[in-house]
């Protein structure tokens, strides 16, 4: 059985996606967490994941933490969805590759964006535009980030740019890719089981 553990609103939403895209059945357990950027929410008790945060996946008892890390021991455990690319194939290592980068370079690049060290530090800068040209690249050639398959590295890639698009350049390649990526049925379906963000409580 697996279970995920998911705040809304949150990185563990592209997870949701991910297990509709594949079909299978899970169950969600909310759980509260800390929101840096609003400074709400705090960190729960009956959350598994070691650090407060989410997504956390429990499958037959085995714990999984961080968006990558899942996403490729959910493609592995379910090669027949075909949002992998499994051990031997020739798809393999781009696979492994882009998903470490979505987590590695891609997240914070568009980070140092959105906190402005892209404006004002040169290696954050750099950073950021080698982010932007990587995807401009792969699009370039799509329809989805490895060719002509949608995979696991779509749904990571896309919750990420759909949650920050404002700090990446005007571009027809990136915004008809979102389009497509969150338009699909599964994404469809996730969004209405991500759940609302908690009420703030306002002091008296």
């Amino acid at each position: 059985m697996l279970t995920l553990f998911h705040a809304p609103q949150s990185r563990s939403g592209r997870i949701v996606w991910l297990l509709e895209e594949i079909g299978v059945d899970y169950d969600i357990h909310q759980v509260d967490i800390f929101r840096a950027m609003t400074l709400t929410g705090a960190r729960d008790p009956a959350n598994i994941h070691p650090d407060g945060k989410v997504p956390a996946l429990v499958h037959d008892g085995a714990l999984v933490t961080e968006s990558a890390a899942i996403a490729l021991y959910l493609t592995d455990l379910h090669p027949h969805a075909d949002l992998g690319a499994s051990v031997g194939s020739p798809d393999r290592a781009a696979y492994l590759t882009w998903l470490a980068w979505t987590a590695g370079e891609m997240e914070p690049g568009v980070w140092s964006k959105i906190n402005g060290a892209a404006d004002t530090d040169p290696n954050a800068r750099a950073r950021y535009n080698h982010v932007v040209e990587r995807l401009l690249t792969a699009l370039a050639t799509g329809p989805w980030l490895m060719g002509e398959r949608f995979t696991a590295v779509d749904v990571m890639v896309a919750s990420a740019v759909a949650w920050g698009r404002e700090y990446l350049p005007a571009s027809a390649l990136i915004d008809a890719w979102l389009e497509r990526a969150l338009n699909r049925p599964a994404n469809v379906r996730a969004a209405a089981k991500d759940g609302a963000l908690p009420a703030v409580v306002q002091a008296a």
